[in-house]
Formats: structure tokens, C-alpha cells, sequence
């Protein structure tokens, strides 16, 4: 005769609990199997107290369901899951606190602003392939997306995971392809805006610079929001930046934007390290034909008359796209743009900026 739940079920109900019921009635049976003679079950207690007291009723169980015919083997766990501690509550943004040192955090040699006068030309593509780039060159990297109200490189690092606080204030960030990341975009979901005014913007870059645990670190890249804002200032003011990069596209609409961005550079007295040219031409894969669609020789143009470098000159590339919509930069295979970034990344090893 094979024993059956039904019948270990009515021999826990003769059981006797301290406070009176039975197992059964009490809600307590959880994971029951029967396997042939072999019956196992779970007796969770409310919480540990309880759980003590209840050692003689998970004996008396136990031999009560060893007695059913057909019974060979019983094993009765007795376990006490009171209410899960509450994770410590980590609130972004609001105003920024005052603080004597300066706005760089422990453990970073160098600092990186990639900003751009307007939206749209790429500078957080730019950001996340520049960062695997640099870490593949075997670089100590974080990325710090600083746009605030549109982050977007949680999804090009294909990240949905919250980062941890243990106690509430420290931060610890995530990483993926080598590079240490955090954004307000880990600390919401995808689709809800972020409403805030200028002094909640500058607690939340505060909390993100200082409040995280970057750890030991050779270069942080900062992804700026497009323009000459609040986090342009604040970081101008009270971060100590190694140099910034301004990227634009060729075209004139743009390029009036990206000089903005320079002169907020310059006031700020942030050394631009150099310009790139992102969306410089497209290469016809079909009639292998080059097309400037944004205009040509415009980056260059302003570069050389601000005696700076031009770093890259980086074509529209399907790739690209495909690979920061899915989670894996480009710079991490082995294609043309991929040693695009390569070289990119190896200039400024070179140069000494990273």
C-alpha cells in the first residue's frame, strides 16, 4: 500500500500544536512531497521564537506520517521565516549638500567630461564604445551617465539590474563589458521621466559621483547632457576634469551648437582634449559609394581653427546601432568600427590623457 498526501495530511491533523490546532489547520505544511515511501515536508514557523516551540510538534509529526502503511522514510524540516528586513531606503536627488573637498571621487586618477552642444549626434554612443574601447586596452574604466533627464546607457550596456545600497547612502555600481557604470536610468524604469529642477539634478550628479563606490579607477567618463547647463557647471566648478571632448556632427545646425559647448569649456576653464567628428559619411554597402548626408569638413574645420585635435572621424554605421539598441557595443567585436574605437582609445593611452 502507497501512501498518499491526502493520508500524511490527516495524520498532521491529529497532531497537536502548543497553542492548540494542528499543523494542518495552522497553515504551516509547505513542500509536500510523497515519493513513493519517502514523504518530506516543511514546517515553517512565523518566526524563530515560534519556531523553538514548535520542535516537539515537528517530532510528534514525524512519527505520526513514519506510522501510515506504506510509509519507509519521512524527513519533517522545520524552518522560520519571519518578515524580510527592509532593504535601507536610498533616495535621488534633491538639494546638494555642502562639502568641503571637491567633487572627485577616491580612487580616480582622471576625469573625462564627452559633451556636445545639442542632441542627437551621438556623444553617448561615442561614451559607452570609447569606455569598452579603453577597458579592452586593459584601462581601469567607470562611465558616469550624467544625462540626467534622458540616460540612455543602461540600455546600450544592456543593464535593468538596480544597483545595491547597503546602507542606505553608499552606492555600488554595476559593470558589464569591463567598465564600471552608473546611471539615474538603473534607479527607475525605463519609461518614467525624471521631472526635476536644477537643484535635484545637482544632488543626484552629487550622489552619483560621490556616493558611489567607484573603487580604484585609471579614467571616469563622464556622459554629459546636451547644451551648457547645471551639470556642465557644477562639474566645471567643483570637479577637478582632466579635459573634455566635445562631439558633433558635420552639419552647420550642429556645429553652431557644438562651438557653444566649447566656449562653456573654455569659460569653465576645462581643457578640450579634442573634437570628434561623429556621422561623418555614410558608406553605401550596395554601390560601395561614400555620401556626406550631415555636410563635410565642418568638425574639422573648427578644430583647426582652435588648434585642436581632431580625434575620430566616426561614419553612421549600422552596427552601431544594432549593437547599443542590444545591450553590446560595438567596440566589442573585431569590425572596422570597432577598431575605430581601438585607435581612438589607444590615442589618447598615447597621449597620455587615460
Amino acid at each position: 500500500m502507497t501512501a498518499t498526501v491526502e493520508a500524511v495530511k490527516a495524520a498532521l491533523e491529529r497532531v497537536a500544536l502548543p497553542g492548540g490546532g494542528d499543523p494542518v489547520s495552522a497553515d504551516l505544511i509547505r513542500a509536500l512531497t510523497v515519493d513513493g515511501g519517502n514523504v518530506r515536508f516543511v514546517i515553517d514557523a512565523p518566526d524563530p521564537e515560534s519556531a523553538r516551540a514548535l520542535e516537539p510538534a515537528r517530532a510528534a509529526s514525524e512519527a505520526a506520517v513514519r506510522a501510515l502503511p506504506g510509509v519507509t522514510s519521512v524527513s519533517a524540516v522545520l524552518t522560520a521565516h519571519g518578515p524580510a528586513p527592509k532593504a535601507p531606503s536610498l533616495k535621488m536627488g534633491g538639494h546638494m549638500k555642502p562639502q568641503a573637498e571637491r567633487m572627485n571621487p577616491p580612487g580616480v586618477k582622471s576625469i573625462i567630461a564627452i559633451g556636445s552642444g545639442k542632441g542627437g549626434v551621438g556623444k553617448s554612443t561615442v561614451s559607452s564604445n570609447l569606455a569598452v574601447a579603453l577597458a579592452r586596452a586593459g584601462k581601469r574604466v567607470g562611465l558616469l551617465d550624467a544625462d540626467i533627464h534622458g540616460p540612455s546607457q543602461p540600455r546600450m550596456f544592456g543593464l535593468t539590474k538596480r544597483p545595491a545600497s547597503p546602507d542606505g547612502k553608499t552606492i555600488i555600481p554595476l559593470q558589464a563589458h569591463g567598465v564600471t557604470l552608473m546611471s539615474i536610468g538603473l534607479m527607475l524604469p525605463e519609461d518614467k521621466a525624471v521631472i526635476w529642477r536644477g537643484p535635484m539634478l545637482m544632488g543626484a550628479l552629487q550622489q552619483m559621483m560621490m556616493q558611489v563606490e567607484w573603487g580604484e579607477l585609471d579614467v571616469l567618463l563622464i556622459d554629459l547632457p546636451p547644451g551648457t547647463g547645471d551639470v556642465q557647471l557644477t562639474l566645471g566648478q567643483k570637479s577637478d576634469l582632466a579635459g573634455a571632448i566635445v562631439v558633433s556632427t558635420p552639419q552647420d545646425v550642429a556645429m553652431i551648437d557644438a562651438k557653444k559647448a566649447l566656449d562653456a569649456f573654455a569659460s569653465l576653464k576645462v581643457p578640450v582634449l579634442g573634437l570628434i567628428e561623429n556621422m561623418s559619411l555614410f558608406h553605401c554597402p550596395n554601390c560601395d559609394h561614400e555620401y556626406h548626408i550631415f555636410g563635410e569638413g565642418g568638425v574639422q574645420a573648427e578644430a583647426d581653427r582652435l588648434g585642436l585635435p581632431l580625434l575620430a572621424a566616426l561614419p553612421i554605421d549600422l552596427e552601431t546601432r544594432l549593437g547599443g539598441d542590444a545591450g553590446r557595443p560595438v567596440a566589442l567585436g573585431d569590425g572596422v568600427m570597432s577598431q575605430a574605437y581601438a585607435r581612438l582609445a589607444d590615442r589618447m593611452i598615447q597621449g597620455g590623457v587615460v
